[in-house]
C-alpha cells in the first residue's frame, strides 16, 4: 500500500507524462489534466478495489467511469503507471491508429477503458448503469465517475442526477472537478453553475467537499468518507476544488491552458519544475 509520499512521487511523474505527450503532438489538454494529477493517483492506488487483470465485465471490483473525456492524458498516464499497459505506449499519444486517441475509446480494446468518452454529458447516465448492473448482479463494489465542472451545463447530467436520486442507486460515487475553468473562460463567466452543492442536494443526493482537490491527503480522507455514505439509499457526489494546471505555475488558475500544448521552452520549465521521480517512458 503506497504511502503519501510515494503517491506524490507518482504524481510528479504523471504530470511529467501530461506534458510530454500534449507537446510531442502539440495537441491535447494539459489544464485539466495536471488538476486531476493527484486524484488519478489516489483512486487507482489507493482508494477503488480493483482486481488483477481487465475485463469489460468488471465483476468482483470497483469501477471507475472518465465523462469529460478530454482530460484523458492524466487517465492513459495513471492506467499505464498502473500496470493497465505499457508506459512506452504513452509515446503514441494521438497518433494515428493509436490506442491511445485524444478522446478514450473502446474499439481498439484499451485495457482500463470501458467506454468512449469526450461528448460531454454522458457519462453519469453509463456510470449509474453501470451502478444498477451491480446491484442486479448482486456485486457490492462501487461506481466511480469524474465529472466536469462546466460539463454540468449540459442538461443530459441533471436528468441522470435526478434519475439516481428517484432509483436510490446508493452504490455510485460521482465527483466534480470544480476548477471554475473552462474551454472559453472561467464557468462564471460562460454560464454560472451557481451553487452546486444545493443543486445535488436538492436532488436527493449526499454531498461531500473536498476543499483541498490537489492534496493527496485531503483527497483520501475525504474520498473515504464518501464510500462511508455510500449504501445509505442515495448516491454520493463529491465536489473536488482543483487549480486548472496544478503544478505548473504558468499553465495555473486560467482557462488558456485547457486545450494547448506548451512549446519547447515551455516544456522544458513544466518539467524543471517537477522533477523526475520514476522514470519517463
Amino acid at each position: 500500500m503506497p504511502n503519501t509520499q510515494q503517491l506524490e512521487d507518482i504524481t510528479t511523474q504523471v504530470r511529467r507524462d501530461i506534458l510530454r505527450m500534449v507537446h510531442k503532438v502539440n495537441s491535447g489538454h494539459p489544464g485539466g489534466s495536471l488538476g486531476c494529477a493527484e486524484f488519478f493517483v489516489a483512486l487507482y492506488n489507493e482508494i477503488m478495489d480493483r482486481k488483477d487483470g481487465f475485463d469489460m465485465d468488471g465483476i468482483g471490483e470497483d469501477l471507475f467511469f472518465l465523462s469529460n473525456g478530454h482530460i484523458s492524458p492524466v487517465y492513459y498516464s495513471v492506467l499505464a503507471r498502473v500496470g493497465y499497459f505499457p508506459v512506452d505506449e504513452l509515446n503514441t499519444f494521438r497518433l494515428l491508429n493509436s490506442r491511445l486517441q485524444g478522446h478514450p475509446t473502446t474499439h481498439e480494446g484499451l485495457p482500463g477503458i470501458r467506454i468512449a468518452s469526450g461528448s460531454l454529458g454522458q457519462g453519469m447516465s453509463v456510470a449509474l448503469g453501470a451502478a444498477q448492473a451491480k446491484k442486479l448482479n448482486g456485486c457490492k463494489h462501487l461506481v466511480y465517475s469524474l465529472h466536469g465542472d462546466g460539463e454540468l451545463q449540459e442538461g443530459q447530467n441533471w436528468e441522470a442526477i435526478m434519475y439516481a436520486a428517484g432509483n436510490k442507486v446508493d452504490n455510485i460515487i460521482s465527483t466534480i472537478d470544480l476548477n471554475g475553468q473552462q474551454i472559453d473562460g472561467s464557468t462564471d463567466t460562460v454560464l454560472s453553475l451557481g451553487d452546486v452543492r444545493a443543486k445535488f442536494e436538492a436532488f436527493g443526493w449526499i454531498v461531500i467537499d473536498i476543499e483541498k482537490g490537489n492534496n493527496i491527503e485531503a483527497i483520501l480522507k475525504g474520498m473515504a468518507e464518501a464510500k462511508s455514505k455510500t449504501g445509505n439509499g442515495k448516491p454520493v457526489c463529491v465536489l473536488l476544488h482543483t487549480v486548472m494546471g496544478n503544478g505548473v505555475d504558468f499553465m495555473m488558475h486560467t482557462h488558456a491552458w485547457h486545450g494547448k500544448a506548451p512549446n519547447d521552452d515551455q516544456l522544458a520549465e513544466g518539467l524543471r519544475q517537477n522533477a523526475e521521480t520514476l522514470g519517463d517512458y
